[in-house]
C-alpha cells in the first residue's frame, strides 16, 4: 500500500516496514530522534497542495487529501478519501447508506462492501479511508443520520467492526466522528453535557468496538463534549481512548474546523490536523521551542502516525482502474439494495405483485423518476449511473404495462390509477431535505419534523382513495412519520435512499422476486413528541442516558414500528430455547441457543436478536437491551439453529464512583425474537450472574 521511495531515508523507512513487533518500535524510535523538529511537525498535519485544495473548494474530493509524508526519508504520506456509501473519489460504485445497510443486520454483507470500498479507493489511488461512520443518532432527524448505522450501540459496533475488517485487508480505516455528534447545523460549536456513565455506556461502546477490530485511525467530532472540543479533548483521547482502551493508532482531526487551538489540542491527544497546516505546522514548532508543548508530546504524535502506515505497508498488490464499479461490486449493490428494504405493511396479500395478475402499473412521484442516493456533502459518491424506482420497476415488468405520474397534482393521479391494477407512490425526502450542513449553502442538515410534506400526504391520500392497492415507497435516510396517512394504506416499504442499483433492487422486492429482509435500524415514533427534545440550532444540550427503544420502553410508549422491526412474504416460527447454564461467574460466559423454521413457501433471511433485561439491577437500568444479532437465511420447509455467545463482561454498567465496569451479581432476563417490541420477542429465559 505505502511504499518507500529508494535512497538512504528510503531504505530507512523500508526497515521499519519489513521489521516487526518490538523491533519494528525500536526503527520507528530511531527515526523520530533523528528528524528535525520540522519534519516531524510536517507529519502531523495535512499536505495536499494549494492548488488541489482550491480545486476541492469547487469539486470535494476531487484528489485524495495528503498528509504528512518525507521525501528525504522515504515516508510516503497519508492519502485519504471519504466515504461511507462508497469511495467519493472518481466513478465509484454508490451502495446504499449506511442506515440502510444497518438494516440488513449483516456483518458478512457489511464486511464484503468494506472490502470493495477498500478495493476502490486503492485503484483510485487513496490509503486511508474515513467511511466507518458510527456516531449514534439521539434523535432519528439527525441530518446525517443516514451516514450511520442506527440508534443502537450493539448494532453500531458490530455492523462498524465488520466494515473494518472488510476495508483493512486493502486500505485503513478511519472511524469517524469521536464524539456524541448527531446534530447537524450546529455541529461546530454545539457544547454536549453528558454525564460518565451515559457517555460510557451509551455513546463510546461502538467506537471501542471498532478500536477492539484494529481500526488504524480515529476521527474527532466538531462539537464540544463537556465543554471541550473533541479535537482537544484530553478525556476523550487520552484517558479513554488512548488511555483504557490502548489505542495505538493515529487521531485526525475533522475538516477546517475540527482544530481549534495548537496546544490544547496537541496536549490533548490530536495526532493530525486536516486538510490544511493553520495549528499544526509553524505555530506547533514555535508552541515546541517556547516549552507549552513538551516535544515528547510531539515525538509521540508521530510515532503513532509512523506506526499507523508501517502496520499497513505491505497490505495489497497492483489496484487497475476497472475494479471501479466493476461487475462483482455492481452485483453486490444491487444485493444489498434488495436487503435493505423493510416492508412495514402488507395487508390483503398486497405485496408482492404478480406479473401474471396485473395487466396496468402506475408509478407515482417525482422521487419516481430521480436518481436519489442520498446527501451531497462530503459523503457525496458519484457512480457512473443510478437506476431509479421507475427504471428498475419497468426493466422487470415484463408484459405489464408501467405508466408514471409525477403526482404534482393529486386528483390528476388519482385518475391515472382509477383503471389501474396497482399504484406504487414513491415520496420522501433527498439531499436538499437532510444531510450534511455546509454553511452558506441552503442543503442538508436536519429534522425536526419526521413528517412527510403535506404535498406528498395529500398525493397518498388521493391515489388511496382511488384503488385498493396502494404501495407507499419511503425514500429517507432515518425514521419517518407515518400515522397521518398509514391506515388508508395496504402496503408500507422503505426503500431509504438504496444506492446506485436501488430501482433494480426496489423493483426486485416489489414483484417478489427478493424476499424483502430488511429490520428497522431506528424506531419510527408514532409522533414528534415521543422523541427527545431537539434544536437544531441548539449551543448546549444534555445527552441523556435514554434514547430511542431504551426510551419508549422507559416511557411505556408505544412507537408506530418499533427498532428491530421488518415483515416478509414468508412466516417465521421461533422454538426451543436452550441456554448452556442457569448460573455463571462475573468472568464467564454461556451460549444461548433457538430454533428458527421457516413456515412458508419462500427462502429468506430471518433476522434474530437477543435482548437482555435487568430485572433485578439495584441501578436504573434499561428494561432491556440489544446483546447479539444473526442474519440467517432459511429455506421453506427448513429450520436452523441461531446461537449467541453471552459473556458476563456485556452485562457491565460503569460504576462512576469507582472509574470501572462492574457486573451486578444478579439476575438476568433473556429475550429472542424478530424486533424489540415485547410481542415479537417469542422465546425468554433467565439466567443468574453469582
Amino acid at each position: 500500500m505505502i511504499v518507500g521511495r529508494k535512497s538512504e531515508g528510503g531504505k530507512g523507512w523500508q526497515a521499519v516496514v519489513e521489521s516487526e513487533g518490538e523491533e519494528r518500535e525500536r526503527r520507528i524510535a530511531a527515526m523520530v530522534a533523528g528528524m528535525s523538529l520540522h519534519d516531524k511537525v510536517r507529519e502531523m498535519a495535512g499536505t495536499t497542495n494549494l492548488l488541489k485544495q482550491a480545486v476541492m473548494l469547487i469539486r470535494y474530493n476531487r484528489f485524495p487529501f495528503l498528509a504528512g509524508g518525507n521525501r528525504r526519508l522515504g515516508i510516503p504520506p497519508l492519502r485519504f478519501t471519504d466515504g461511507p456509501r462508497g469511495v467519493a473519489l472518481g466513478r465509484s460504485t454508490c451502495f446504499p447508506v449506511s442506515m440502510a445497510r444497518g438494516a440488513t443486520f449483516d456483518r458478512d454483507l457489511e464486511e464484503r462492501i468494506g472490502e470493495a470500498m477498500g478495493i476502490e479507493a486503492r485503484a483510485q489511488g487513496s490509503d486511508f479511508f474515513g467511511g466507518v461512520c458510527v456516531n449514534l443518532p439521539r434523535h432519528p432527524g439527525w441530518g446525517r443520520a443516514q451516514e450511520t448505522f442506527g440508534e443502537d450501540p450493539c448494532l453500531l459496533g458490530e455492523m462498524g467492526a465488520s466494515m473494518v475488517r472488510g476495508l483493512q485487508r486493502h486500505v485503513m480505516a478511519c472511524v469517524k466522528h469521536y464524539a456524541c455528534n448527531s446534530i447537524e447545523e450546529s455541529r461546530f460549536f454545539v457544547d454536549v453535557r453528558i454525564d460518565e456513565r451515559t457517555l460510557r455506556e451509551v455513546y463510546l461502546p461502538h467506537f471501542k468496538r471498532c478500536v477492539d477490530e484494529g481500526a488504524a485511525g480515529v476521527m474527532s467530532a466538531y462539537n464540544k463534549v463537556s465543554g471541550w472540543y473533541c479535537a482537544q479533548n484530553r478525556h476523550l483521547l487520552r484517558d479513554i481512548l488512548k488511555g483504557d482502551w490502548g489505542f495505538a493508532g493515529l487521531v485526525m482531526s475533522d475538516f477546517l474546523w475540527g482544530t481549534r487551538s495548537t496546544v490544547y489540542a496537541a496536549l490533548g491527544g490530536l495526532d493530525i490536523e486536516m486538510p490544511l497546516r493553520r495549528y499544526f505546522g509553524r505555530r506547533l514548532e514555535r508552541a515546541v521551542r517556547k516549552g507549552t508543548v513538551p516535544e515528547k508530546v510531539v515525538d509521540e504524535a508521530v510515532t503513532r502516525i509512523l506506526r499507523t502506515k508501517a502496520r499497513f505497508a505491505k497490505r495489497g498488490g497492483v489496484y487497475p482502474r476497472d475494479m471501479i464499479a466493476c461487475k462483482e461490486h455492481v452485483d453486490l449493490a444491487f444485493e444489498s439494495a434488495c436487503r435493505c428494504m423493510v416492508l412495514l405493511k402488507n395487508e390483503a396479500g398486497t405485496l408482492p405483485l404478480r406479473r401474471d395478475e396485473l395487466k396496468r402499473l402506475v408509478v407515482i412521484g417525482k422521487l419516481a423518476d430521480r436518481g436519489n442516493i442520498g446527501d451531497k456533502g462530503s459523503s457525496r459518491v458519484r457512480p457512473p449511473y443510478v437506476v431509479t424506482p421507475l427504471q428498475g420497476i419497468r426493466a422487470r415488468a415484463g408484459s405489464v404495462e408501467v405508466d408514471h405520474v409525477d403526482g404534482e397534482d393529486p386528483s390528476l393521479a388519482a385518475d391515472a390509477v382509477s383503471d389501474a391494477d396497482a399504484a406504487v407512490v414513491v415520496v420522501g425526502f433527498t439531499a436538499r431535505d437532510e444531510g450534511e450542513s455546509i454553511p452558506y449553502m441552503k442543503a442538508g442538515g436536519d429534522r425536526e419534523d419526521l413528517g412527510l410534506r403535506d404535498s406528498d400526504i395529500a398525493l397518498i391520500k388521493a391515489v388511496a382513495a382511488a384503488t385498493d392497492r396502494c404501495i407507499v415507497v419511503l425514500v429517507a435516510g432515518s425514521a419517518v412519520l407515518t400515522a397521518d396517512w398509514r391506515d388508508e394504506v395496504p402496503a408500507i416499504l422503505v426503500a431509504w435512499y438504496p444506492g446506485m442499483e436501488g430501482g433494480n433492487g426496489l423493483a426486485a422486492v416489489l414483484f417478489g422476486d427478493e424476499n424483502p429482509c430488511g429490520k428497522l435500524p431506528v424506531v419510527f415514533p408514532e409522533s414528534n413528541g415521543q422523541l427527545p427534545f431537539f434544536d437544531k440550532k441548539a449551543s448546549s444540550v444534555e445527552y441523556g442516558y435514554y434514547h430511542g427503544y431504551r426510551l419508549f420502553d422507559k416511557e411505556g410508549e408505544e412507537p408506530a414500528f418499533p427498532f428491530g422491526y421488518g415483515l416478509h412474504y414468508t412466516e417465521y416460527q421461533y422454538s426451543n430455547l436452550r441456554v448452556s447454564a442457569r448460573e455463571m461467574g462475573a468472568d464467564g460466559s454461556i451460549t444461548v441457543k433457538a430454533d428458527i423454521s421457516n413456515r412458508g413457501d419462500m427462502a429468506g433471511c430471518e433476522i434474530v436478536q437477543l435482548y437482555v433485561g435487568y430485572p433485578a439491577s439495584g441501578i436504573d437500568r434499561p428494561l432491556k437491551e440489544l446483546k447479539g444479532f444473526d442474519c440467517v437465511r432459511v429455506e421453506p420447509g427448513e429450520t436452523r439453529t441461531v446461537s449467541f455467545e453471552l459473556a458476563a463482561r456485556d452485562l457491565a454498567y460503569y460504576d462512576v464512583s469507582a472509574g470501572a465496569w462492574r457486573v451486578e451479581a444478579a439476575e438476568y432476563d433473556i429475550f429472542i425474537g424478530s424486533s424489540s417490541r415485547l410481542s415479537d420477542l417469542r422465546l425468554e429465559g433467565t439466567f443468574r450472574v453469582r
